[in-house]
């Protein structure tokens, strides 16, 4: 089943969709949530909560990409569930590391909610992940939205982990320059 066909059902408030969209898409969110947690029972949940999250939003949100939005809610649930629970006991410390590594680029010296509104700053950085060659936008993609390590990087583009950290490295300096050209920084 393609994905009008489910979102379909969605508008159509059939309760099948949820099963199908599960069928097709349940071990993918759950290998969203599971590299941020690390915890099976945790990312379950956070999957289960995603299909309640996206019956309730479809309708009257029509996604373009069902996988990608389906995607997004299940890290949104991942990431605050890790919030809740002890960060670096659960999920080897990948987000904090993740983070830590954009943190340099992106900081400013002050206070972010006064440099930039924060929707125009995702903006910045969406068109250069768009505008990025497509190999090192998806290295970036998967380190800093799906929160892989850099040796899973490697293993998925058959790639050393040190190249990896060496474009993932040089991808966040083009970043920092952009938005500093940009004037967001």
């Amino acid at each position: 089943m393609d994905d009008r066909d489910l979102i379909s059902l969605f508008f159509r408030r059939d309760e099948s969709a949820i099963q199908k969209t599960s069928e097709k898409y349940g071990h993918y969110c759950f290998t969203v949530a599971w590299n941020i947690l690390f915890d099976r029972e945790d990312s379950e949940e956070c999957v289960n909560d995603t299909w309640l999250k996206t019956w309730d939003l479809i309708p009257p949100e029509k996604p373009k990409k069902l996988q990608f939005f389906l995607a997004k809610i299940t890290r949104n649930f991942a990431l605050n569930r890790l919030r809740t629970n002890t960060r670096q006991k659960r999920g080897g410390g990948e987000y904090e590391t993740a983070l830590e590594e954009l943190e340099y680029t992106l900081h400013t010296g002050s206070d972010p909610a006064q440099d930039l509104n924060a929707k125009e700053l995702a903006s910045a950085v969406n068109r250069f992940v768009k505008n990025l060659p497509e190999k090192e936008r998806n290295v970036f993609i998967r380190r800093y939205f799906y929160l892989e390590t850099p040796k899973q990087i490697a293993e998925r583009y058959s790639m050393g982990t040190n190249n990896v950290s060496v474009m993932l490295n040089r991808t966040r300096t083009k970043l920092k320059e952009a938005l500093e050209k940009g004037g967001y920084l």
